[in-house]
């Protein structure tokens, strides 16, 4: 998605007094539409992602950042809440979304700004919500004799502390593969992923440690602050427990969205790209390699603890089924949509797959059902259900053919990609003959 050229006839839609008004018409039109459209339908997934659309559309327009963040506060404030307490469906979505964007920012610092391929970033989301699981469970009773349940207040504790043990986890898995690049860092960190999922699964015995197949059940969730059955007295606590679980998904998402900005802007960040373009070139300039590569990791896996701490206090039960090869592979996969190195980018690849997963592919193959009961020609082995990773695949395919930088690119990368294309006079269309 390049600017629009100065020339471009559509370019004064994009900036100036017009901006303002074409941008606040769009989201007053969508976000009435789908205050008056709650019912669970095809209209309204689609009037949903037009509605998200809007993020886009205000990242891109040329308008002043406060009216932005105005704006943007106002949709994910307001009328997102709003909505979905009116259809629990899209609340839950929205969440999901939420948790899955903080994933992909925090993978986009391993493998956008350092470089460094990494497909067991799963291992850290499934340290967390083990973390939440166990203690506030009777399950640390069974390796801790005389251990009673941590109150739900302890939550708020343990979702800091995800934080941190995701850190160490990082640190503690990027040890082994400080002298390894390329196909052998993905190799081994899919190893080290792997090996997280098989200890969850297998340790529950000799000591019973996470139950091993059967998961972890009846994780508390946090306590109803007073301050929201006071303020809206109208909500069910079923409604008021997704509206809280959202509105702390928000704010871990713009946590790590201010933490992964600043990094990125600092030494740190520059750091991280020159390991990235050459570690040996990085080394002879004086970047500490081994401390950088480490601090990668651990500021990478801190964003998963903390989201699987949240994850099962949401979810109540907690498998390892649920932090499989596929999980990281998804998350990667939204890092690469979205632009490797972007965090707009990854913030739309986590939307977008998100999309694709629980709302879009399975309406479709609802809406093809009904067709198919009201006598309409449809092969039973035709449900897009079904064949989700291959059009997450083929997705992909299209994206390195057409676009290898990704939906929002990062700047740099993107002039990386096209340095071979030739370049044009600014202002004007092409000289060449």
């Amino acid at each position: 998605m390049r600017a629009l050229s100065a020339s471009s006839p559509l370019s004064a839609l994009n900036r100036g007094p017009l901006a303002y008004v074409l941008l606040t018409a769009y989201l007053l039109l969508t976000s009435a539409l789908l205050l008056t459209n709650t019912r669970t339908s095809l209209g309204t997934d689609i009037l949903f992602i037009l509605f998200l659309l809007g993020f886009l559309l205000i990242y891109r327009a040329r308008v002043a950042g406060l009216y932005k963040l105005a704006l943007g506060a106002i949709m994910l404030l307001a009328i997102v809440p709003y909505f979905g307490a009116q259809n629990a469906y899209y609340i839950e979505l929205a969440i999901q979304a939420g948790i899955f964007v903080a994933l992909a920012l925090g993978l986009n610092v391993v493998v956008g700004f350092a470089g460094l391929l990494d497909l067991g970033y799963v291992a850290f989301f499934a340290v967390g919500a083990y973390l939440w699981g166990i203690f506030s469970t009777d399950q640390a009773a069974q390796f801790l004799p005389g251990f009673t349940p941590l109150a739900a207040e302890s939550f708020y504790l343990f979702l800091a502390l995800g934080l941190f043990i995701g850190a160490f986890f990082g640190a503690l898995l990027g040890l082994p593969v400080l002298r390894l690049r390329g196909d052998y860092l993905a190799i081994v960190t899919l190893g080290l992923g792997e090996v997280i999922r098989v200890l969850a699964v297998n340790l529950d015995r000799p000591v019973n440690i996470t139950n091993g197949s059967q998961g972890i059940k009846s994780i508390a969730r946090p306590p109803l602050p007073d301050v929201m059955r006071t303020l809206l007295p109208g909500l069910s606590d079923p409604q008021l427990y997704q509206l809280l679980i959202y509105l702390m998904a928000l704010l871990v998402v713009g946590l790590s969205v201010f933490v992964v900005y600043r990094l990125k802007n600092s030494r740190i960040g520059r750091a991280w790209e020159a390991i990235r373009e050459d570690e040996t070139a990085a080394i002879a300039m004086g970047v500490p390699l081994v401390r950088m590569k480490l601090l990668a990791f651990a500021v990478g896996a801190s964003f998963a603890g903390a989201m699987g701490v949240l994850f099962a206090a949401k979810q109540q039960f907690i498998n390892p089924p649920t932090f499989d090869l596929l999980r990281s592979i998804g998350i990667l996969s939204m890092v690469i949509l979205g632009g490797m190195g972007s965090i707009p980018g990854a913030i739309l690849g986590g939307m977008l797959v998100t999309l694709l997963d629980l709302q879009i592919l399975p309406r479709i193959a609802t809406e093809l059902g009904a067709l198919k009961r009201q006598g309409v020609v449809i092969p039973d082995w035709f449900d897009p259900a079904q064949y989700q990773r291959a059009l997450f695949g083929l997705l992909l395919i299209i994206m390195m053919i057409f676009r290898p930088e990704g939906i929002l690119p990062d700047q740099r990368r993107s002039e990386e990609m096209h340095a071979g294309a030739p370049a044009r006079p600014s202002g004007g269309p092409d000289q060449s003959n």
